[in-house]
């Protein structure tokens, strides 16, 4: 992606004998920082709009400390409304990185002074009823009659709000706090549906005056806002549970995937027919990079737990694009490690997430985010020893999820053990030579990270995180059954989509099946008198997850994910046909055995949801069906994979590829 080369076009000036090169669509304007007026006049604050699009350029580009610098300097006092604001942005990017409580703070702090600073410059109102009316985003006419300095006020205000009520809520863990973020989010979202509603009834004005289709005293940077802020709100609320959808549209409020996505298409004019955008980076609003983050996010990491509106083809445009416009931008080589992932290119991924550390250094926390996707990235390619050490640097430096690393590092030092103690060699692309311990030791250091993980949980706004109880509750497992847990490394990979995205090859010759099967023929030694099996508990459900976790290979050697690009000189394994067979029996065993299960009874809603999977790409729409209802009607334990099977069922209903 960031090597590929491009064909240079040319425009034909008047004089036909002169050729001009045409600047590339992704090449801006800035050669040098822009200009700022002083000392400043609240009046003319839009003139402030290039630099804070320089310093957003500066930040893209991997230069952090830079843009905060020039923030600060040309804004000594605090006072102009785009850098106040713009700066509180990236504040908000750092505490939302490092989800350090003195981060969140000073990000919180940073947008109640963006707040203030647009209240400065919003319109006055006269009365009490006319400021409670202004509160809550106005009427189309009061947005007509304020100033464009006014407006972008009103725009600057919604955005602050937005960045406060969701960093107030990852800080407070207390309802009473997340209440009152709430409405701070009523009041967003109805300024943000005033100025579209402006927006539309101006244009549309336009058209019947034989003008353009965009009114042209809307400027581009004020357009490219509103469309983010009303497409990130309506993606938001298109994604809750339909139970909380009904209860936020008493309201009036509603969230609509694809107008969602519509608009956050808008400011780039990206479009399914064209590879390049329409809109250039010389004629961007803004904000426009802002909304091609928000679309990646969507189609690359919201796309584990939902099917509709995912285009895996136009997240690869936007990637494609915005890495030859930020080739050293730390974002985008993220947004393309993650693609490649999902392409089932795990090897690539970690290219990119090892660029992405190369390319900067001032912000460690960034260096983390790719140590946590190269931790899932070596599971895919079933390298353990890589993923103990990715593991390993999270557990030391980060501060998201201590338990969740702990245990990663746990369960794969476990594999490896097992591996060990099996006399098998594992392939690995860990070039730190780091000595290889016995598997004893790591056996030992497994035991005292297990020990540490449950007490290591946080919460979010009051609530455990999902996969925070589940680890913790096999870290209790694993010292109940005295030190042993079935193929906790593999569970695990299953958990973090690995095996979905893992390479055909991975996943046979890669030693996935591998395991499983060796992991089989112990429980098959104790299937004549499980009694006797490991002090006579947990045979059952080690039983369930073997099969469990055999469906899933095969599943995945049948019908590889959709969106992943297989190597044409991989030879499958078997058979379409008798990986399919060998599913299908795999997950029967399951539904079989399921009534002996003693704790993880999960693992049956588990093997109905992937065998729903499976006949849904096989085409048996019906049996799809029959399996998501199962799961539906029941009460699963965990959470996603009531999350993942609404949006399988919704994905049938619409005929969305699964």
């Amino acid at each position: 992606m960031g090597t590929t080369q491009y064909t240079q076009t040319f425009l034909v000036n008047t004089n036909e004998d002169e050729i001009t090169p045409r600047k590339p669509s992704y090449k801006s304007d800035f050669s040098a920082p822009p200009p700022v007026k002083t000392p400043y006049d609240p009046l003319e604050s839009l003139d402030d709009i290039p630099g804070i699009h320089y310093a957003l350029e500066l930040f893209l580009s991997s230069k952090m400390k830079e843009s905060e610098d020039y923030c600060k300097e040309n804004d000594v006092k605090r006072e102009r409304l785009y850098f106040a604001t713009g700066y509180g942005l990236i504040q908000c990017v750092k505490g939302l990185m490092s989800y350090e409580d003195e981060d969140l703070l000073a990000g919180i702090e940073h947008t109640k002074h963006g707040s203030a600073i647009a209240t400065k410059h919003r319109k006055k109102a006269g009365s009490i009823a006319s400021r409670l009316v202004s509160s809550f985003g106005g009427s189309i006419d009061a947005i007509k009659n304020m100033t464009a300095v006014e407006r972008h006020a009103e725009l600057v205000y919604a955005e602050s709000l937005l960045a406060k009520a969701l960093l107030g809520i990852l800080y407070s863990g207390d309802w009473l706090a997340f209440i009152k973020e709430a409405f701070n989010m009523r009041n967003t979202i109805s300024i943000y549906g005033t100025l579209l509603k402006y927006i539309r009834v101006m244009d549309a004005e336009s058209l019947a005056n034989d003008g353009p289709s965009e009114h042209p005293s809307i400027d581009i940077h004020f357009r490219s806002g509103v469309y983010l802020g009303n497409g990130v709100v309506s993606l938001v609320l298109s994604l809750m549970p339909s139970r909380l959808q009904s209860v936020v549209e008493i309201f009036g409020y509603r969230g609509d995937r694809s107008e969602a996505l519509y608009l956050l298409y808008r400011p780039g004019g990206w479009s399914t027919g064209s590879v390049e955008p329409t809109v250039s980076a010389v004629e961007e609003g803004a904000r426009r990079v802002i909304c091609d983050m928000i679309l990646l996010i969507f189609h690359l990491v919201l796309s584990s737990f939902t099917f509709d509106g995912v285009d895996i083809p136009m997240a690869q445009k936007i990637v494609d694009w915005n890495l030859k416009r930020y080739p050293d931008g730390v974002f985008f080589l993220f947004g393309a490690g993650r693609l490649s992932l999902i392409r089932s290119q795990p090897q690539r991924a970690i290219h990119y997430y090892t660029r992405a550390m190369e390319v900067q250094n001032q912000y460690r926390n960034l260096h983390l985010i790719s140590y946590w996707e190269i931790a899932t990235a070596t599971l895919c390619l079933w390298d353990l020893e890589s993923s103990v050490e990715a593991w390993k640097v999270l557990q030391n430096e980060a501060t998201w999820s201590k338990a969740i690393y702990a245990y990663g590092m746990a369960v794969c030092l476990l594999e490896l053990a097992d591996v060990q103690d099996a006399g098998e060699t594992k392939p690995s692309s860990n070039t730190n030579k780091v000595p290889r311990l016995s598997s004893k030791e790591m056996r030992a250091q497994a035991t005292e990270l297990m020990k540490k993980v449950p007490g290591l949980r946080q919460k979010i706004a009051g609530k455990s995180i999902p996969l925070e109880k589940f680890v913790a509750r096999k870290a209790r497992k694993f010292l109940s059954q005295g030190g042993r847990l079935m193929l906790p490394g593999l569970e695990l990979a299953y958990l973090f989509l690995a095996i979905a995205h893992a390479p055909r090859n991975s996943v046979t010759e890669g030693q996935m099946l591998v395991e499983v099967r060796r992991a089989s023929a112990v429980v098959e030694k104790a299937n004549e008198d499980p009694e006797k099996y490991e002090h006579g508990s947990g045979y059952w459900d080690d039983v369930c997850l073997i099969k469990l976790l055999e469906g899933i290979c095969l599943r995945y050697i049948a019908y590889p994910d959709p969106d992943a690009e297989s190597d044409p000189s991989e030879e499958p394994a078997m058979s379409v046909e008798e990986a399919v067979r060998g599913s299908e029996e795999a997950f029967n065993d399951v539904f079989k055995y399921g009534p002996k299960i003693e704790l993880d009874h999960f693992l049956v809603y588990s093997a109905h949801y992937e065998l729903g999977r499976l006949s849904a790409c096989r085409g048996d729409i019906e049996t799809a069906k029959k399996h998501f209802h199962l799961i539906l009607s029941g009460k699963p334990l965990e959470n996603s994979l009531t999350v993942r099977t609404h949006a399988a069922m919704e994905a049938l209903n619409k005929n969305t590829r699964l």
